[in-house]
């Protein structure tokens, strides 16, 4: 969604008057230098929306995500085969930090309320830093319980954060943002994946710190990076009376780093009072926000399909190839870089992310139904409907992400945004704490009618999200459900 430019008569950045003629020229030129729409990734990356700051926000999200891919790919081995830890105590560890993740999320919202988001970041790096220099020498399960929960808790909480910031600095281009954030991190994992399989090769423990290094320092690089960037200033506009029906708020002309300058038509536009259909600050009394919340949880379940399901299914229901459960991941992070950027361009206004959240579950259901006809099938056709619906969940990932995101931000009342994005944060922590027992202890154990269940239970739910969340947003800017 293109930025408008100043409203006419609103004073330009020099402090000379703009009629509406030079302030939409004005737009226009800022459009083309924040990740102005059109052009393929590589051209995106280089002028994203919120110019030089999100550069190297992307950037470090980049390093980040590589040594959190080299972590994920050796986390567990390290525990089982460096550290001596059995399964038991292992799923327990794994049970806490995902326990902590939940909770990092609000917590983040909530410090981001008070403090300045930047060096709210770059603590979180330095957390995940210490705690996993600290597994270098600790190895008492009671500590290693902290450390790992620790490690979770900055890992959700700089997510948070990240989203946070590019809400601030991408303002309505957020969701062109988040699809670059997508490929970014997708291409980080991959080469964090190709480098702990290097590492995992040699076995040693000496390999296995020299990986815990390699994730050391990326935190400490994307802790730098962060520092270079500028504090995001925080945007909002105000709610408009019930009934009426709104326009793009105005934005500031971008200044000569990519930044909004903050003129005085701006600063009134952010200190006007919200109108009647604005809701309480306090996520936690709002119970609309909560239900879209709830509702999200279900609908974050093609990543525990992706990771969990699909391998075990495959191993224990199919006669096809073992080697074929790396191809999922390969096929899923190849099709996010690629497709996220167009996705999120179908996808940039909050009413174009209620619809897109039926796809969700209609794409959901038909990968559930697949992985369902996959036992009465040999190995090699086995093995084409597995990849079939890995594509499919891989399609349900593209709207998820978008979707999801676009609506926690536009659900959100203008003020205590923060808070209330770091409550959203709890539906992708939980879904990570919960989605993999759901489907080994529910959906497995049931056979193909497990799967079939599950995709008509989430595609019922995303048609429910779709319909309240279209129902709030009316309720929030006056707009009837059908505009």
């Amino acid at each position: 969604m293109p930025a408008a430019g100043p409203t006419s008569g609103g004073p330009t950045p020099g402090g000379a008057p703009a009629d509406g003629a030079a302030a939409d020229a004005a737009g226009r030129e800022g459009a083309v230098r924040e990740g102005a729409p059109g052009g393929g990734l590589i051209a995106q990356l280089r002028r994203p929306p919120g110019g030089r700051d999100a550069r190297i926000m992307l950037f470090a999200q980049l390093l980040d995500r590589t040594g959190t891919g080299v972590w994920a790919a050796s986390m567990v081995l390290f525990f089982t085969f460096v550290i001596g830890l059995d399964a038991g105590r292992l799923g327990l560890m794994l049970g806490a930090g995902a326990v902590a993740g939940i909770v990092g999320s609000p917590i983040a919202g909530h410090l981001a309320e008070r403090f300045a988001v930047r060096p709210l970041l770059i603590a979180c790096h330095l957390l995940r830093l210490a705690a996993l220099l600290a597994l270098l020498v600790v190895t008492r399960f009671e500590a290693l319980l902290l450390i790992v929960a620790l490690t979770f808790l900055g890992d959700r909480a700089a997510k948070t954060l990240e989203m946070l910031f590019a809400t601030r600095v991408a303002g309505e281009r957020r969701a062109t943002y988040q699809a670059l954030s997508r490929s970014a991190a997708n291409a980080g994992y991959a080469i964090g994946a190709g480098l702990a399989a290097a590492g995992l090769a040699v076995g040693t423990r000496d390999a296995y710190e020299l990986l815990i290094l390699a994730n050391v320092l990326s935190f400490l690089l994307a802790a730098a990076l962060t520092w270079r960037t500028a504090e995001p200033q925080v945007l909002r506009t105000a709610e408009p009376p019930a009934g009426h029906t709104a326009g793009p708020p105005a934005a500031a002309p971008p200044g000569p780093s990519g930044e909004a300058a903050a003129g005085p038509a701006h600063a009134a536009a952010a200190a006007a009072p919200a109108g009647p259909a604005a809701v309480a600050a306090n996520p936690w009394r709002d119970r609309g926000y909560l239900r879209f919340v709830l509702l999200d949880i279900p609908l974050c379940l093609d990543d525990a399909i992706l990771s969990v399901g699909l391998p075990l299914w495959l191993v224990h229901h199919t006669d096809a190839p073992h080697a074929l459960v790396p191809a999922f991941l390969f096929l899923n992070t190849v099709l996010v870089v690629v497709l996220q950027l167009p996705v999120s361009a179908k996808v940039e206004r909050p009413r174009q992310a209620a619809r897109s959240v039926a796809w969700y579950g209609l794409f959901l259901l038909g990968a559930c139904a697949l992985v369902a006809l996959t036992p009465a099938h040999g190995p090699w056709t086995a093995s084409a409907t597995l990849l079939a619906a890995a594509v499919l969940v891989t399609a349900a990932e593209l709207v998820r992400s978008v979707s999801s995101w676009e609506l926690a931000v536009s659900l959100a009342p203008s003020e205590g945004k923060a808070s209330y994005l770091g409550v959203a944060g709890i539906s992708s922590a939980t879904q990570k704490a919960a989605g993999p027992l759901l489907l080994t202890a529910a959906v497995m154990p049931t056979g193909p009618a497990g799967w079939l269940a599950l995709g008509v239970v989430v595609t019922g739910l995303s048609l429910l999200q779709r319909r309240t969340s279209l129902a709030r947003l009316a309720t929030l800017t006056g707009h009837s459900t059908g505009s």
